[in-house]
């Protein structure tokens, strides 16, 4: 597809369709804390769409809109608003019972349905998700709150009784960890986020949210939910620029829990700015480059879908993306022209386009990124396989599958996170292995095959390297029932419906001698209810 064509993707002014248009930018004024809607009068950050339109004076960015730029000291504000709210424990979120606190999210949940249209049509024009994508991200999303709901019932009626050991009678339950900083990634900006940002309320804690830089405006629909739903300084929302905002946060000490899903570097930096690393928290989702192998006993088509498919669903967008495939010598030539084809076909276009499969990119100077990785690849000896592979326009850029790659290049090495393909052909399953083994990555690996012993000594050489081993399938977080986590630089922490659950709390025992007169007493806190933690109340 030559330039002049993806010239034409973009839509003319005036020609967009009505459902899917935003005639008027969102100027957001103002942001959530201490449960009140406090209003803005500063600085504002401009929201661009990586949307073009067509006018009679050329290419035009479609501005959708702006939100607050606050400072160190309103983050601090928000920061003592949550710490007030946590209270050492005793605030009221912390102390409300199970079922007090499921009832508050399950208000919040049918407040948020009611805002679907509006939230989805904003994750296609902050993010460029198609509109599949973006209503099944908010589906998703809604999913993912209803199963935390129904796991934790699960976890609590699990802790509603009284263990008896060694002459001790104990109860075993779940608290919060207090003040949670939370910030989501650009790519799933609700999913993702909610995906810490609910385990974490639900179980008690405060929280701190920092929406992510691109996909800031979808989560403002929601923000009146949450002031409805929760009690005062429960959550609180921060705005502005992380490096100006959040090292004052981190440094002061009263952060108990980080939970952030981007990049290790950042990570790692976040955590050393914490006073007492020890007592702090973390709960990451960073960095991946997870390989793809397939062997000389591969269905070869089925390969071939499952990589187009791990490798640029969502333009390659995901931390969960197939980014390098490792392809025996043998089925090399095949493998490529059948991927290919497969890449020529792919639709590219708008996000409320039907069956639109490659949309603009979000992030300013990703399509500049990306032609670097291509063309230090080239430099090395590699070559673009597919016709049209790297052509870009502004936003759009073409997917590029590159073979042979080798250690030489970028691409060996950096998750490119976008819609470029890089092939390394091989002979000896110990070529693919080593590079896992040596990777600083570790989050998931694909396997492609049907000879068992082979599969057998990948799964063992890799089980212990990633975190997932995915058979005859890419690479994929889902279900969230399923744990998803990392090794290495990959993550910390697990995350999926119950493992956040735990992950967001600690186990907490009360215990006392089993006497008679212990006995007494615990049996009248209980049948009084005079406690919220310590309970035999049953949620069902």
């Amino acid at each position: 597809m030559p330039e002049s064509n993806l010239q034409n993707l973009f839509p003319v002014a005036g020609q967009i369709p009505k459902e899917y248009d935003l005639t008027q930018p969102i100027e957001q004024k103002e942001y959530l804390v201490n449960g009140e809607m406090r209003q803005w009068k500063g600085k504002t950050q401009d929201v661009w769409s990586p949307i073009y339109v067509k006018t009679d004076k050329g290419y035009e960015q479609k501005r959708i809109g702006s939100y607050p730029i606050t400072d160190a000291a309103d983050a601090m504000e928000v920061l003592y608003a949550g710490v007030k709210a946590y209270s050492n424990g005793r605030g009221e979120w912390p102390s409300m019972t199970v079922a007090q606190r499921i009832e508050c999210v399950e208000k919040f949940t049918q407040k948020m349905i009611q805002k679907r249209d509006e939230v989805v049509k904003l994750l296609m024009w902050e993010i460029g998700k198609s509109l599949g994508d973006s209503q099944k991200e908010f589906d998703r999303t809604v999913q993912y709150i209803y199963d935390t709901i129904g796991a934790l019932k699960d976890i609590d009626r699990t802790s509603s009784t009284f263990l008896i050991e060694e002459g001790i009678i104990g109860q075993v339950r779940r608290s919060p960890l207090g003040v949670v900083l939370c910030m989501g990634p650009f790519n799933y900006p609700l999913n993702e986020t909610f995906t810490t940002l609910i385990p974490a309320l639900i179980m008690g804690n405060i929280v701190l949210f920092k929406p992510p830089k691109h996909g800031t405006l979808l989560h403002y629909p929601l923000l009146e939910a949450f002031k409805d739903s929760f009690p005062a300084g429960v959550i609180n929302t921060l705005y502005g620029r992380g490096n100006s905002i959040i090292p004052q946060l981190m440094e002061s000490g009263k952060i108990d829990v980080l939970t952030l899903i981007g990049s290790s570097k950042v990570a790692d930096k976040l955590k050393k700015m914490h006073p007492k690393v020890n007592r702090l928290r973390a709960i990451l989702g960073l960095d991946a480059k997870n390989a793809a192998i397939v062997t000389e006993s591969a269905d070869l088509e089925s390969a071939i879908n499952e990589c187009l498919l791990g490798s640029l669903s969502f333009n390659g967008q995901r931390c969960t993306a197939v980014k390098i495939i490792f392809v025996h010598k043998s089925l090399a030539n095949q493998f490529n022209a059948g991927l290919a084809k497969k890449i020529e076909s792919l639709k590219l276009g708008m996000m409320w386009e039907p069956g639109v499969q490659i949309t603009p990119l979000p992030e300013p100077n990703k399509p500049a990124y990306l032609t670097e990785l291509i063309e230090d690849a080239k430099l090395h000896g590699a070559k673009v396989m597919n016709e049209h592979g790297g052509e870009n326009f502004k936003s759009i850029f073409f997917p590029a599958l590159l073979y042979p790659v080798s250690s030489k290049m970028k691409v060996w090495h950096e998750e490119q996170f976008g819609p470029v393909v890089p092939v390394v052909p091989f002979e000896n399953l110990d070529e693919p292995i080593d590079y896992i083994h040596e990777s600083s990555h570790g989050q998931q690996v694909a396997i492609f095959g049907t000879d068992v012993n082979q599969i057998s000594e990948l799964i063992d050489a890799t089980v212990n390297q990633v975190s997932r081993v995915n058979i005859n399938a890419q690479c994929q977080r889902g279900p969230d029932s399923f744990p998803f986590t990392g090794r290495k630089d990959s993550a910390e922490g697990t995350l999926s419906v119950t493992a956040a659950l735990r992950s967001f709390s600690i186990r907490t025992v009360v215990a006392t001698k089993a006497t008679q007169s212990n006995k007494d007493i615990v049996n009248a806190i209980v049948e009084n209810q005079q406690s919220n933690f310590l309970s035999t109340r049953f949620i069902l």
